[in-house]
């Protein structure tokens, strides 16, 4: 977390690369299964990443980060973190990523990441949520 005196948001929050095809398609994802609306959601390019992430993890954008109680994951870890946000039967995914020694999970990503603009697109500008997901969305 930055060296603010802020303290962890109370629910978890996901920032991703606004701009990325291959992010904003994961954020649709889990708003569609989230169905507790345990999640909120942020641009890396945003305020709130600003705010309560390093320097570090907003210089690049080829990451997602998850918040949660105070401590951040990251690529590999912080999806099967969300999955496991996610309840029911993405819990199942979830373990069998961690089962995954972490730098084979996070060379997968990194290659992916690489890869996602040209395989998923780039947008003109960072995903602007409808008026039923605005709640759960974070500049």
């Amino acid at each position: 977390m930055n060296a603010s005196a802020e303290s962890p948001p109370p629910q978890p929050i996901l920032f991703f690369d606004g701009v990325c095809g291959l992010c904003n398609s994961f954020v649709d994802f889990a708003l569609r299964h989230d169905r507790r609306g345990r999640v909120l959601f942020a641009p890396l390019q945003g305020s709130t990443a600003a705010t309560h992430l390093h320097s570090a993890d907003t210089a690049t954008l080829d990451t997602v980060v998850l918040l949660e109680n105070g401590r951040s994951y990251k690529r590999s870890s912080a999806i099967a973190r969300l999955l496991r946000q996610l309840g029911g039967i993405w819990t199942v995914p979830a373990w069998l990523l961690w089962l995954i020694p972490w730098p084979l999970r996070d060379l997968c990503y990194r290659i992916i990441a690489k890869a996602r603009y040209r395989l998923f697109g780039r947008k003109e500008s960072c995903r602007i949520p409808s008026a039923q997901e605005r709640a759960r969305f974070l500049d």
